[in-house]
C-alpha cells in the first residue's frame, strides 16, 4: 500500500490587538508646576471667599444688582487662574503620556504647536454663557421660581457656571468622552472637576434654609444658594486637587 505522508500544519496565533490611544482612561489635569502658578493656585480659594464675603451684605440687600456687578470680577479671577495655573485644552498637560510603539515616530510639531490661549479662553467663556442658560432651566426644575425672580435665577446660574464649568471648558474643551465622564460623575478628580462637584453639592445644600420659618433677609432667593455655590466650590477645588486627586467615584468600592 502506498504510504501517506502527514504534513504538519502550523497555525499562527493571532496577534493581540494593539491598544488604541482612545481606549486609555482620561487623566486628571495637573496644575502648571511654575512658582507663579502654584502661588496663585493656593491663593485662589481664599481670594474667591474673601470677595464673596465683602459683597455679602450688598447681596442680601440687592441680589440682582450685586450678582450682576460681581460677574466681571469673578470672570477676571477665573480667567487669571485658568491661564496661569491650568493647561489649555489640547496641550500636552491635559493628555496622558503614551510610549511610542516600535517604529512609530512623533508627529512633527506636536510638542511645539500648542493651543491658542486667547481662543481657548474665549471659547470657554462662550460655553459658560450658554451653560448658564441650561443651569437656569435645571434650577427651575429643582424648585426655583419659574415666572418670578427670573434675573435672580439667571445670575445665580451664571456664577455657578463661571466657577464650576469655566475651568473645565478651558482644560477639557469640547471632548465628548471627557464630558460624558464629567456629566456621569465618572471623571477623575482634579481641581476643575472637584470644584464643579463642590459647587453643585453646595447649591443643593444651600436650598435647605430657604423654606425654614426664620423670616431672615438672607433667606430670600437665591442668597443661600449662592453661599453654597461659593463655599462648595472652594472646598471641592481644594479636595479635588489634593486628597482626591486622580480618584473617581466608586474607587473605594471597587478596591
Amino acid at each position: 500500500m502506498p504510504q501517506v505522508t502527514k504534513k504538519s500544519v502550523t497555525i499562527a496565533a493571532p496577534e493581540p490587538a494593539k491598544p488604541k490611544e482612545t481606549d486609555s482612561p482620561t487623566q486628571a489635569v495637573r496644575t502648571i508646576p511654575s512658582p507663579e502658578a502654584q502661588a496663585l493656585r493656593h491663593a485662589h480659594p481664599a481670594i474667591v471667599l474673601a470677595l464673596f464675603a465683602l459683597r455679602f451684605r450688598a447681596l442680601v440687600a440687592d441680589p440682582v444688582s450685586t450678582m450682576q456687578n460681581s460677574l466681571p470680577v469673578v470672570l477676571a479671577l477665573q480667567a487669571a487662574y485658568t491661564i496661569i495655573c491650568l493647561p489649555a485644552a489640547g496641550s500636552q498637560g491635559t493628555k496622558a503620556w503614551r510610549k511610542l510603539r516600535p517604529g512609530e515616530k512623533k508627529k512633527a510639531g506636536s510638542e511645539a504647536a500648542g493651543p491658542n490661549i486667547a481662543v481657548t479662553t474665549l471659547v470657554a467663556l462662550v460655553l459658560s454663557i450658554v451653560s448658564a442658560g441650561a443651569l437656569h432651566v435645571l434650577l427651575v426644575l429643582f424648585g426655583a421660581p419659574f415666572l418670578t425672580h427670573v434675573p435672580h435665577t439667571f445670575f445665580c446660574s451664571f456664577h455657578l457656571s463661571l466657577l464650576g464649568l469655566y475651568p473645565l471648558f478651558y482644560t477639557r474643551g469640547v471632548s465628548g468622552r471627557d464630558w460624558l465622564e464629567i456629566l456621569s460623575a465618572r471623571a477623575p478628580f482634579d481641581e476643575g472637576f472637584g470644584g464643579l462637584v463642590g459647587a453643585s453639592v453646595g447649591a443643593w445644600l444651600g436650598a435647605v434654609p430657604i423654606p425654614l420659618d426664620w423670616d431672615r433677609e438672607w433667606q430670600k432667593w437665591p442668597v443661600t444658594i449662592l453661599c453654597g455655590v461659593y463655599a462648595g466650590y472652594t472646598v471641592g477645588k481644594l479636595i479635588g486637587g489634593t486628597l482626591a486627586f486622580g480618584k473617581r467615584f466608586g474607587d473605594a468600592e471597587s478596591s
